[in-house]
């Protein structure tokens, strides 16, 4: 049943993703819009919910909770920024926005640019973690909590590869290719 949830919760968020930025910019009805995107949280809250009472229903944890704590984590570090990323393109392919901003490929700029991507996956696995945690406490002593501590070994992989990868663009900075303009170092986007 937390797999099925899960599932929904994944496609409720594109259905109402696509609902919202389509009455935002195709029906010209940008408060009825924001009104369906603004429902997304909803889903995550359902499925923390069941997944509780599944837990104080008896039921032994196992990977099904844990993978319910971690789509929620991501949801709650990765969420916004997929839906900025959606609307930017949304915006312009159909309401005449202006591209899309490209991340800088080179330099220093692009370092800040995977330190903003890393910390959105850090807050990810975070808040993973902090659920993970939150189960074990509530299901105590009394059942196995191997798989949740599986999860929470994950989230800490998740944490440090993406600690890695900013690190090495910062230490390693990717530089031009002679001759390219000084303009492939785009303003860096506010995602």
């Amino acid at each position: 049943m937390i797999v099925t949830l899960i599932v929904i919760c994944e496609v409720g968020f594109w259905v109402l993703l696509v609902g919202g930025l389509a009455l935002r910019y195709l029906a010209r009805m940008p408060r009825a819009g924001l009104a369906v995107l603004l429902c997304e949280p909803l889903l995550e809250i359902v499925l923390f919910v069941v997944t509780a009472i599944d837990l104080k229903n008896g039921a032994q944890p196992d990977w099904k909770h844990g993978l319910a704590a971690v789509y929620i984590g991501f949801s709650v570090g990765l969420g916004h920024r997929t839906i900025k990323w959606a609307d930017a393109r949304f915006a312009h392919r159909f309401a005449g926005g202006p591209p899309p901003v490209r991340p800088p490929k080179y330099g220093m700029a692009r370092a800040v640019h995977e330190w903003q991507v890393a910390a959105h996956w850090v807050l990810a696995a975070a808040v993973a973690l902090a659920l993970l945690q939150g189960a074990v406490w509530y299901v105590g002593g009394d059942g196995d909590i191997s798989s949740l501590r599986g999860w929470q070994q994950t989230m800490l992989l998740v944490i440090v590869i993406n600690l890695v990868i900013a690190g090495s663009y910062t230490l390693f900075p990717k530089r031009a290719p002679a001759g390219a303009a000084a303009s492939d170092e785009r303003p860096l986007s506010k995602l």
